[in-house]
Parts: C-alpha cells; structure tokens; sequence
C-alpha cells in the first residue's frame, strides 16, 4: 500500500470509531479503482488517493468544537488537520498538500468540479455513503443523473445496485 502510513496515521485519528475507519477505506479503495480505470495520471491518482484517506478528517473536530458535525462543518474544519497529518508524514509536495485540502474542503460540494480527482472523490463518497445510509433507489438515480459523471463511477453505481441505466 503506497499510502499506508498515512492510513495508519488517519486510523489512529478516529482510534475507537469503527464505523468511520471502516468509511474512509471503502472510499479510499474506490476513489483509487475508478481513478486508475479513469487512466488519471499518477500525480493526480496520488492526490486522489490521499483526498479520500483523509476526506473526513473534519468529522471529530467539528463534533468537539460544535457538538455536531455536518458536511460544511467537516469542509471547514478539515484542512487544517489533514495539513499538520501529511506535514508530520512529510515527503509530500506543498502543492499535493494544498490540493489534498482544497478537496477536503469540497468534498460535499457538487458545483464547480474542477478536476477528475474531485469528480471522482465525490463519487467514490456517494458510493459508499448510499450503502451506508440505505438511501432509496429514487434517490441513489437522482444523484447518479446529477453528480456522476466518470464512465467508471456509473458502471460501479450501476453494478453496486444492479441497475441496467
């Protein structure tokens, strides 16, 4: 695993909470996947990847500062925390970092898409999150008709649910 002491680091971040290292992996694993069938180049597969490690590196911040932890909260809270992780790491060019943050700061948000790394973050997120929420089917299409975009994140919402779209 090319980024593992980056995810050992983000598993120790959320120590105790399960359901959200179990969260950051699944989106790790599908952001590298899609991104790879995508044919991204190998400076924004690494960003990519590191993105969806860390994504939700805002969640426990915002809780403890707010008492509660939306996907603005999370945006805002995030980079900061995402920035002293990779810069404790180290080998990481300032401009990966600072890109792994802009998409940590956006990784809830769907208008003005700038990239494949971020179309593909927030695809891979919506996969795993549709799972985990058990969102109807209604709204799992809406979103595939409104968010996907990459060839490969549509044939894996298709297959993961069984859809002939």
């Amino acid at each position: 695993m090319e980024h593992a002491e980056v995810v050992r680091r983000m598993i120790l971040f959320d120590k105790g909470d399960a359901r959200r290292i179990q969260h950051f992996l699944k989106v790790y694993m599908f952001s590298a996947v899609i991104g790879k069938m995508e044919n991204l180049s190998p400076e924004q597969q690494e960003i990519l990847e590191i993105a969806a490690i860390l994504h939700d590196i805002g969640i426990h911040p915002a809780e403890k500062k707010y008492g509660f932890s939306n996907g603005k909260l999370q945006e805002q809270e995030g980079p900061a925390y995402a920035r002293a992780l990779l810069e404790e790491v180290g080998g990481y060019a300032p401009e990966l970092i600072d890109r792994v943050c802009f998409l940590i700061a956006h990784h809830h948000t769907y208008e003005g898409v700038d990239g494949p790394d971020w179309q593909i973050l927030l695809e891979a997120d919506f996969l795993v999150n549709s799972f985990e929420k058990k969102m109807p089917e209604e709204a799992i299409k809406k979103m595939r008709s409104r968010v996907f975009k990459t060839g490969s994140g549509i044939a894996m919402l298709n297959n993961q649910y069984g859809y002939e779209e």
